[in-house]
């Protein structure tokens, strides 16, 4: 009969690192930087760049362990929420913005395909779960829905998700805002 393995202490570590332990952030490393990787991997598909993000984020994560508060969350969820963050801003910062004027071709296919986009069918399954967040989800058109779970949940950019819809970047944006305004209404 083996013993079952002793739950990693999260909470402990970030403590350890904001008072300079280091063996502390080698623990915390040690413990997830696999999952990190597989996390900036997910968003910045590209190995190497990946890399460098999970490196960024234990440098983070090593300099900021302080503002770990415990009252907003887990200490493992904080650690990915930086990962997640970091990815997504290396990123966006990174994303080259093609600007196009509204009698451009382009522009006109854009739109054209948003209509069509703003018709189709959801391609999200979420209405098999419950919940409040869900209730206001489907309370959204499922375009924007749907730029609202590609953000948040396949971690997509914003420049990303406009060529997945086909849809003009600042249009995309326009969406993302006004649907997490839209949700923050409904969850209030």
């Amino acid at each position: 009969m083996s013993l079952p393995e002793p739950l990693f202490d999260y909470e402990a570590c970030l403590i350890a690192c904001a008072r300079g332990e280091q063996q502390a952030l080698r623990n915390l490393y040690e413990q997830e930087s696999a999952r990190l990787l597989g996390v900036a991997r997910r968003i910045a598909r590209d190995n190497a760049l990946a890399e460098d993000i999970v490196h960024d984020v234990f440098i983070r994560i090593w300099t900021r362990a302080a503002s770990f508060d415990p009252a907003r969350g887990s200490a493992r969820g904080w650690i990915f929420s930086v990962t997640r963050h970091l990815a997504l801003n290396f990123m966006r910062d990174n994303a080259r913005e093609v600007h196009v004027s509204e009698q451009s071709e382009w522009a006109q296919q854009a739109l054209a395909s948003m209509e069509t986009s703003l018709q189709s069918v959801d391609s999200f399954d979420f209405r098999v779960r419950s919940g409040r967040i869900y209730r206001c989800l489907e309370q959204l058109e499922p375009v924007r829905r749907n730029c609202i779970l590609h953000a948040y949940v396949d971690g997509y950019s914003h420049l990303e998700i406009s060529q997945k819809l086909d849809a003009p970047l600042g249009t995309v944006k326009a969406w993302i805002k006004r649907s997490l305004a839209a949700l923050r209404e409904c969850m209030g």
